[in-house]
């Protein structure tokens, strides 16, 4: 049964044409893809479009999936492409600029202890506040607090360099933080 199977056997599968796997992968994926979707873009209807391309893109690409790795960074991979292509679609312009981040690699150390009880506190603050960040920053919060992937992963799915990671999402942590104590003392 399909429903057994981890994410890369499907994907091995749908590589020797069962069309079943593809099914499989997109009840999996579905949700997921529109809730990452909507970071980046608010219509309904544009982010399931642009979900149902990156599942024509799987399919088209699926023969480029190494099976030994994880899939999950792989389709999340695509995601952004699709949705960053949306967003630069309609700013006609790019939309970061030029990031130093991405040009000077920093060197980050990921806390193996994080416990899931603080990361639980840290998703319900998110939650709020999150709108408020810019896009690079709200990405990697997502990624990381909300689909529950690795800094490696973000790395490879970003295609940025791992101290990238750590840093923004340093730096999201303490806009995130100024935001709330300013929300905070208005409120006092």
């Amino acid at each position: 049964m399909d429903a057994d199977l981890t994410d890369e056997a499907l994907a091995a599968q749908l590589q020797v044409g069962d069309q079943g796997a593809l099914a499989t992968l997109m009840e999996r994926y579905t949700k997921k893809l529109l809730r990452y979707g909507h970071r980046f873009l608010a219509s309904d209807d544009e982010v399931g479009d642009i979900v149902q391309d990156v599942f024509v893109t799987v399919y088209q690409n699926i023969r480029d999936f190494d099976s030994t790795r994880r899939f999950s960074p792989w389709i999340y991979r695509i995601a952004h492409n699709a949705f960053v292509d949306a967003l630069r679609k309609r700013a006609k312009g790019p939309i970061y600029g030029l990031d130093f981040d991405r040009v000077v690699p920093h060197p980050v150390y990921e806390d193996p202890d994080e416990g899931e009880k603080e990361r639980e506190e840290m998703r319900v603050l998110l939650e709020k506040h999150l709108e408020e960040l810019a896009p690079q920053y709200r990405e990697i919060v997502d990624l990381h607090y909300f689909e529950g992937f690795k800094y490696q992963e973000i790395a490879d799915i970003l295609h940025i360099p791992v101290g990238t990671v750590g840093i923004r999402l340093s730096r999201a942590k303490q806009r995130l933080k100024k935001t709330m104590d300013q929300h905070r003392t208005k409120y006092e």
